[in-house]
């Protein structure tokens, strides 16, 4: 009990690839420094919304990913998102730990829509005043579904590793801009990842987690309208996608294509950040947008959802305090794959117990 937490590898396995990031702690307030880095690529038919089709495949590609890099440590840390995943902020009144952790499975069966037996059930209270007043408190409620947990934690065990510790994918995101970056007072800010199939944002204001939502969109909408209205092959969508042309094809022929999916997108991040304003009466706006994922850099994104939500957008930055070392972590794959690599930096975050 009075040895130091040891650290957990962060496996962020997404539907289009999964990425892997060990970190070493440099010692009290010295920050971490990244130990292992890399990615491999995942075949569209192994991960299907955030279901796994074909798990002998993810267990291939995970155990090349760790003996590519040489990863020792078995202890693992991933994460879920989408719709096998709730989070809420719910109001009670005040009460003790020990009678909160009696009540909680009543109070939850309220507020999440699956069976209540059929859910990994967590919970934490959060400090400061409570949002309804006086006598109430703010309970952060997250729950997932078991037969998910157990599907991802079942591939971890036959890649011979130790899942320790479920995640969620907002929750990572969070951690990880806790660890680059500095909130101001009253500063309200959205973290947006941009994955494959599902996108999570997650709305901080003043350093204070407020609302979370997953939606059912991402990079692979740009890749299915190119592909649809252009009449190509996947792998040729891909690659217009990619800001690359192919024969027969310009890209200036894409950009109206990848204009409009980007239009979507923004229009479901705005549907989500106008609901946030309306459960939450909060009057100061939006200070900055910071997107991540696979497509966090799609042309023309950032400008689009500036315009669109007429405010500041950048590309979220997972090494901004968080520096790389060595053959296995050196600057050049450090830049590579930092608009990927943010949720797998959260979860590398994480600790054994915490």
């Amino acid at each position: 009990m009075f040895g130091r937490s040891k650290n957990l590898v962060g496996l962020d396995i997404g539907d289009s690839s999964i990425k892997l990031v060990e970190l070493k702690e440099l010692g009290k307030g010295r920050g971490f420094q990244v130990q292992k880095l890399g990615w491999e690529p995942l075949s569209s038919e192994a991960i299907v919304d955030g279901a796994i089709m074909d798990s002998q495949l993810v267990v291939e590609t995970i155990s090349r990913l760790f003996q590519r890099l040489k990863v020792k440590n078995r202890q693992v840390c991933t994460a879920l998102s989408g719709h096998h995943v709730i989070v809420k902020r719910i109001s009670l009144p005040t009460m003790s730990e020990a009678e909160l952790q009696e009540s909680i499975h009543w109070e939850a069966e309220q507020y999440i829509p699956f069976d209540i037996d059929d859910v990994k059930l967590d919970y934490q209270i959060l400090e400061g005043s409570s949002l309804s007043g006086e006598g109430n408190m703010d309970v952060l409620l997250a729950a997932a579904k078991k037969e998910k947990i157990d599907e991802y934690v079942g591939v971890l065990g036959q890649a011979g590793l130790q899942a320790e510790t479920v995640d969620i994918a907002a929750f990572a995101l969070q951690n990880v801009f806790e660890a680059n970056y500095e909130f101001e007072p009253h500063q309200v800010i959205a973290l947006v990842d941009i994955g494959a199939a599902v996108s999570s944002i997650a709305v901080l204001h003043g350093g204070t987690s407020v609302y979370w939502r997953d939606m059912n969109i991402g990079g692979n909408q740009y890749t299915d309208a190119i592909q649809k209205e252009l009449g190509l092959s996947a792998e040729q969508a891909e690659t217009l996608k990619r800001g690359e042309e192919i024969e027969g094809v310009l890209f200036e022929q894409v950009m109206p294509i990848m204009s409009a999916v980007s239009d979507d997108i923004g229009g479901e991040i705005q549907k989500t950040l106008d609901f946030f304003k309306q459960i939450s009466a909060a009057d100061e706006p939006l200070d900055c947008i910071y997107l991540t994922g696979g497509s966090a850099q799609t042309v023309n994104l950032m400008e689009s959802l500036g315009q669109r939500l007429n405010t500041q957008v950048e590309v979220l930055n997972p090494f901004r305090k968080i520096g790389g070392s060595g053959r296995d972590a050196g600057e050049e794959l450090v830049g590579e794959m930092a608009p990927t690599a943010s949720v797998a930096v959260g979860l590398a975050l994480r600790k054994q117990g915490d």
